[in-house]
């Protein structure tokens, strides 16, 4: 994804099964930010690598893991719905979240978390369930309120990003929030939709996240 960092091809094993990644860590990185993406999409995103590209540059480093796509090796039921999915892909989060601080390349470093679409539910999920690993979470256009009631177990400081034009993003985000006891900043993307496919828009968010980052990860213990 970097020329000048190299992608190493990780694999990560499971009770069921081998999930699978790129990681690229730059020198001097001190913090790590892993991207869960959406249901309907994987780690070959192109929004998520833009993204994850512009945070290489700024220093960080980066991990997209496929987390949808079910543990290679798996003998496990196929989720039935796509709250089952979202739980599913959290778990494997859960997972990657685990192994990267006992890895000895990555135990060092601060963790963030950057979720779109529903990945962002799964996101807050997994901020919910491992507090003292997660440090801070952006959602992308997401669908953190289908994290339901373990939104109120988030204590990472969380930015939600949504294009203005969003309307049914805006009330998901803003619902979300409501259920969160570490209330988090909305920032509305002015005149961007949901997949911010307008010119510059995917670079504001890439902007917004890298400052949301730095500000947050810096300051935790």
């Amino acid at each position: 994804m970097n020329a000048s960092t190299p992608t190493a091809l990780m694999e990560i094993p499971t009770a069921t099964g081998t999930l699978h990644g790129t990681l690229e860590i730059p020198a001097n990185a001190r913090h790590l930010i892993v991207f869960a993406h959406g249901l309907t999409s994987s780690n070959l995103s192109p929004r998520n690598r833009l993204v994850a590209r512009a945070l290489l540059r700024q220093g960080f480093a980066v991990m997209l893991p496929d987390l949808t796509a079910g543990a290679v090796g798996s003998a496990a039921p196929a989720p039935r719905d796509d709250r089952e999915r979202i739980l599913l892909t959290a778990k494997h989060l859960v997972v990657i979240i685990d192994w990267l601080t006992a890895n000895p390349a990555t135990c060092g470093l601060r963790i963030g978390l950057f979720g779109a679409s529903t990945g962002a539910a799964a996101a807050m999920i997994a901020a919910a369930l491992r507090p003292g690993q997660v440090h801070a979470v952006v959602s992308r256009g997401g669908r953190p309120d289908l994290a339901d009631d373990l939104l109120a177990e988030v204590q990472a400081p969380t930015l939600m990003l949504v294009g203005s034009n969003d309307k049914a993003g805006i009330v998901h985000n803003r619902s979300a929030g409501a259920k969160m006891r570490c209330k988090p900043m909305l920032e509305l993307i002015h005149g961007a939709g949901h997949l911010f496919g307008e010119p510059g828009k995917l670079e504001q968010v890439a902007s917004f996240s890298s400052l949301w980052f730095h500000s947050t990860l810096r300051h935790c213990a």
